[in-house]
């Protein structure tokens, strides 16, 4: 029988981490230790999980960014021990992806630092960095395992795999298959090999804990992703039954961990959803996407699910960096809202997305990312 998760109310209250289970290469789920235990005692996700590959130990070269025309100030890459590159920001730097768009929604890509504003709390900042390149990411891809998604589940699949393929080859992603629990079924990788096999692990049974999935993915990007961006693509036909959280605990948990970016794809068409429980949903993910910068979409039917994973890829590949210093002190507790403005010759009106705000961090920020080999070995 499966264990109940409600023992996890208090330690997400307090800020600890919702564990997610790894299923073992059998098929059977693996279970952390049920007490309770702190991010820094926590045990591995994967003790199998393949190592970061380290940069050829023969190339010494400094490393500069992508785009060298792009301003990184506030953030710098380093080499430490292995070989292993390190992207580190400053303490205080809040950073921002932002994309823009015209009244038509075409998509604005010639922008300049000078191009943008940013207020928080209705204060302006100054802008201390500043790119517009293809950064490489690390994504959860989050898929809804409940009895209503069987029938679905063959071109979600085949949906979430084309947007990794039309994502920058460096990028990293991990699988989380979830229905009352959520289970890693495959770790941080770039095989679409090891990809598709995570997501044949179809159950199709038990309810919808979304926001527990939502919470504890987050966090395991938090802990080991491995390149600058963050993103979660939660893929779901219903609203959360299941889960010890609530919406706006996870909302919370998420701006606490500074990121990732949430795009939702709501699976809500069909006799099986009413009209109030679709609204209900929509609201959901409309909130959690909008609150981190992210997207919210629904299809009227599967065959535009691949449309839209496309346009995700897009998004998260073609989005300013923008970064600044708060005006207050990091150590002053308490949400920070946060507005940014975009301005061109010739447009009247842009429309500019990024996420809401934010709770100040006070720890440093660190982010490594392995460069890959020349051979493609790295998964």
């Amino acid at each position: 029988m499966r264990p109940c998760i409600s023992h996890l109310i208090l330690p997400v209250l307090l800020g600890l981490a919702l564990p997610l289970t790894v299923r073992a290469q059998s098929g059977t789920p693996q279970k952390q230790a049920p007490e309770i235990t702190s991010p820094e005692k926590q045990l591995p996700l994967n003790m199998d999980r393949d190592p970061v590959v380290s940069p050829d130990a023969a190339d010494n070269e400094p490393v500069s960014p992508a785009h060298p025309g792009n301003s990184s100030r506030g953030q710098t890459l380093e080499r430490g021990a292995g070989g292993r590159y390190t992207l580190t920001r400053n303490v205080d730097e809040v950073v921002l992806n932002v994309s823009v768009f015209d009244r038509d929604r075409n998509r604005i890509d010639n922008l300049t630092e000078n191009d943008f504003k940013v207020w928080e709390d209705g204060v302006p900042q100054k802008i201390v960095s500043f790119q517009h390149q293809d950064l490489p990411v690390s994504i959860g891809i989050l898929v809804d395992n409940s009895g209503s998604m069987r029938d679905k589940r063959a071109a979600v699949n085949e949906a979430a795999l084309d947007l990794v393929k039309a994502s920058n080859p460096d990028d990293q992603a991990f699988v989380v298959n979830f229905s009352d629990e959520a289970y890693l079924d495959q770790d941080f990788t770039s095989s679409i090999s090891k990809l598709r096999d995570g997501l044949t692990h179809i159950d199709s049974r038990g309810g919808t804990a979304l926001y527990d999935a939502v919470v504890a993915a987050a966090d395991h990007l938090e802990k080991d992703a491995k390149r600058p961006k963050q993103v979660l693509l939660v893929i779901t036909d219903g609203e959360d039954n299941a889960s010890s959280l609530n919406l706006e605990n996870t909302i919370r948990k998420v701006q606490d961990l500074a990121g990732p970016v949430v795009y939702s794809i709501g699976l809500l068409f069909g006799s099986e959803t009413d009209s109030h429980d679709q609204h209900r949903a929509e609201r959901v993910l409309k909130l959690l996407s909008d609150d981190t910068g992210g997207l919210a979409f629904f299809p009227k039917s599967l065959a535009q699910v691949d449309t839209i994973a496309a346009e995700v890829a897009q998004d998260i590949r073609r989005q300013y960096t923008i970064g600044y210093h708060s005006t207050r002190p990091i150590s002053d507790p308490g949400y920070r809202t946060i507005k940014v403005e975009a301005k061109a010759p010739g447009q009247s009106h842009l429309v500019v997305r990024t996420r809401n705000g934010y709770y100040p961090k006070p720890e440093t920020t660190k982010v490594a990312s392995g460069k890959r080999p020349q051979s493609g070995a790295q998964d």
